[in-house]
C-alpha cells in the first residue's frame, strides 16, 4: 500500500485502505469511461464552448489529464492570461511590499505540512512555485492582498496545473469572480455565505436549524473552514477536486450544495447532539468516511439532495444577510 496518495499527500494513520481500493477499483471504471468521453469532446483540439452537454460532462468528473485545460477555460483563466502576456513576470519583478512578503513567508511551511512535494527537502521544492504565486497575487489585487486559506487554494492549483502562471490566472479567476468578497480584509462576502448557509438549512433541514439555535452554536464555528477552504483538508483530495470542477464552471452556489448534502444526509447523526462541543465534533464527523471518500456518488448528491437552489435563491439571501451583518457591524 502506497502511503502518499498521487497528489503527494500522505495518508493518515488510520487510513483505511481496504474501502478506499473497494472504492477506487470502481472509480476507475467511471474515469476510464470518462477520460474517452472527454477525448471525443475535445478532439485534439484544446477548446470548449459552454453548453448543457459541457456542464454535464463536468458534473460526472474532468479526467485529471485535462482538468488544468477545462479549468482554465470554463474560469475565464485562460482568455485573461492570453489578453495579458507578460503580465504575471512583471508583477514578479516589480517593486514589493515587505509586509505583504512576511505574511506570505510565515506561512509557507505551514501550507500542507503532509504532502511531500511541497517539503523543503523536495525537488523540485513546490514552496517556491507558491511563494511567487502569492506574492503575484498581492500585488496583483491590493485589496486582498494575502490572506490565510488563499495558500491552501493556491497551493492545490500548484498540484494539479503543475504550472505556476496558469494557477496565478485560476487564482485570480477564484478570489476575483467565483467568490464574492471572501477573502478581503473585513471577510464580508465569506460571513455572508455563512449566515446564507445557516438560512438554507432552515428551509431545507430545519430541525439542525433548530438543534444549532438551542445551543447558540453559530455557523461560522463549524463551517467556516469548508468556505475559507473550499473544503481543501476537509474532505478527501479526489472529492475536493470534482467540487471544483463543478465550482469553476458553476460558480459559488456549489459550495452550498455541498455543505446542504453533508448536512442533510447526516442529519440523524448531528441531530444526536446534546450539548455545544457534541455538535462542533458531529460537524467534524461528517466530513470524514465512505459517503464522503465515494466522490462519484457523492457529487451524484450534491445536485438531487438539497433540491432546487437557484442563484437568485442564494443572491436575495446575501443581500438580506449582507444588510443585517452591516448594521450589527
Amino acid at each position: 500500500f502506497c502511503r502518499v496518495d498521487p497528489y503527494g499527500f500522505e495518508r493518515p494513520e488510520d487510513f483505511d485502505y481496504a474501502s478506499y481500493e473497494a472504492f477506487f477499483s470502481r472509480y476507475l471504471v467511471v474515469l476510464t469511461r470518462r477520460a474517452i468521453k472527454w477525448s471525443k469532446l475535445l478532439k485534439g483540439n484544446n477548446s470548449i464552448q459552454k453548453s448543457l452537454k459541457v456542464k454535464r460532462y463536468i458534473r460526472k468528473g474532468i479526467p485529471n489529464e485535462h482538468r488544468a485545460l477545462i479549468w482554465m477555460i470554463v474560469s475565464g483563466a485562460q482568455t485573461n492570461m492570453e489578453q495579458n502576456p507578460g503580465y504575471y513576470q512583471r508583477l514578479l519583478e516589480g517593486e514589493k511590499n515587505d509586509k505583504l512578503l512576511e505574511a506570505i513567508k510565515t506561512d509557507m511551511n505551514r501550507t500542507f505540512p503532509d504532502n511531500v512535494k511541497f517539503r523543503k527537502t523536495a525537488d523540485p521544492c513546490l514552496q517556491h512555485t507558491l511563494y511567487n504565486v502569492l506574492v503575484a497575487y498581492g500585488h496583483h489585487n491590493k485589496a486582498v492582498g494575502y490572506c490565510q486559506g488563499m495558500n491552501f487554494i493556491a497551493g492545490y492549483l500548484i498540484l494539479i496545473t503543475k504550472n505556476e502562471e496558469e494557477s496565478f490566472w485560476l487564482l485570480d479567476a477564484l478570489i476575483g469572480r467565483i467568490l464574492p468578497d471572501y477573502y478581503s480584509p473585513a471577510m464580508l462576502g465569506l460571513k455572508t455565505d455563512q449566515e446564507v448557509l445557516g438560512e438554507l438549512v432552515k428551509m431545507k433541514v430545519p430541525a439542525v436549524a433548530e438543534l444549532m439555535e438551542r445551543h447558540g452554536v453559530m455557523w461560522t464555528l463549524v463551517v467556516s473552514r469548508w468556505f475559507i477552504c473550499l473544503f481543501i483538508d476537509i474532505l478527501p483530495v479526489e472529492t475536493v477536486l470534482r467540487i471544483w470542477d463543478c465550482l469553476f464552471y458553476e460558480g459559488s452556489k456549489i459550495i452550498f450544495r455541498v455543505a446542504l448534502t453533508l448536512i442533510k444526509q447526516n442529519q440523524a447523526f448531528i441531530l444526536e447532539a446534546t450539548n455545544f462541543p457534541d455538535i462542533c465534533d458531529k460537524f467534524k464527523q461528517i466530513t470524514k468516511g465512505t459517503f464522503v471518500t465515494e466522490c462519484h456518488s457523492f457529487m451524484q448528491k450534491i445536485f438531487t439532495d438539497p433540491g432546487s437552489l437557484s442563484m437568485a435563491t442564494i443572491n436575495k439571501l446575501r443581500e438580506t444577510c449582507r444588510e443585517k451583518l452591516l448594521s450589527q457591524g
